[in-house]
């Protein structure tokens, strides 16, 4: 029986083996599944049956800065839940991972997981840790940036990291915006940035609820365009009022600092995994405004 593409992802999610010894167990058993997952566990190589189907939406994003300040990776790790995103064997596991991720450059995560720490891969020491501390383990996603300018990176709590791309200013500019971006989570860097067909559907909706209105097209149109003016605020970086200065924007801020970003970067633990809902949001903007 040929094995298929299908079923080496689905072995890997019931077993949370490497995509090769899933893919040699399915040769092995003629392509039989159950008799695959036998193989493996016999191996040693798949804990438990359904293991890594469990939902991971806990972890850490890891940072790792270059020695010159101009490469950074952050690189989210996750768990199942909070009590082992605080084990020093996963945070160790976390942190290697993504100073491998800045060493090596890797194109996407299966090339990361591909590459050697010591005497194994990254893949087989996430296996190592899974069958250690007994909780499903994975290496979702990472985000790099390189510059001529400055970085400006950070981490809120492990939970949200952040890297900014900075050409002029500071240190402490660079690093105000990291938070501010944790904190408020802005999409885009400027109106420039934001897709054609974005804008296109928010007028359209705009538009809609204008007309309801009942009041002459000139209104309308003048309503629409002061209503869309305030949504681009809202949804990009320059736009937004600075979380620590409610009377500046930051683009007013950038300007005044003879800087401009070049772009971000932001991660968020567990971003897009149904779990149980914590505002990350509200409690970096505590620490920014000293609360």
């Amino acid at each position: 029986m040929a094995v298929t593409a299908a079923m080496v992802k689905e072995l890997r999610e019931r077993t949370g083996a490497g995509m090769m010894e899933c893919k040699k167990a399915l040769v092995e058993t003629s392509g039989d599944i159950d008799a695959a997952i036998d193989y493996l566990r016999k191996s040693g190589l798949a804990q438990a049956d359904k293991k890594a189907s469990r939902v991971a939406a806990e972890g850490k994003i890891a940072l790792s800065l270059s020695a010159d300040g101009k490469q950074a990776v952050m690189v989210e790790v996750n768990c199942e839940t909070d009590f082992v995103a605080k084990d020093e064997s996963f945070n160790s596991f976390a942190d290697a991972v993504a100073a491998k991720a800045l060493s090596e450059g890797p194109a996407d995560v299966e090339a990361l997981l591909n590459t050697r720490m010591g005497d194994e891969t990254v893949e087989q020491a996430r296996q190592t840790l899974v069958t250690k501390i007994g909780e499903n383990v994975q290496v979702r996603r990472f985000a790099s940036i390189s510059t001529d300018g400055m970085i400006g990176a950070y981490v809120h709590g492990g939970k949200i990291g952040v890297l900014v791309d900075l050409s002029g200013g500071d240190e402490t500019l660079a690093r105000d915006l990291a938070m501010h971006i944790a904190a408020l989570n802005p999409e885009f860097v400027s109106d420039e940035d934001v897709p054609a067909e974005i804008l296109a559907r928010e007028k359209d909706i705009l538009i809609a609820q204008a007309q309801s209105s009942g009041k002459p097209a000139e209104i309308i149109e003048k309503m629409v365009s002061g209503r869309l003016r305030k949504h681009l605020a809202g949804i990009t970086l320059l736009g937004q009022t600075f979380v620590k200065d409610g009377d500046l924007t930051v683009g007013k801020l950038i300007k005044q600092n003879n800087a401009s970003v070049n772009g971000f970067e932001r991660l968020a633990v567990g971003e897009g995994i149904e779990k149980k809902e914590s505002n990350f949001a509200d409690e970096v903007m505590q620490q920014v405004s000293g609360g």
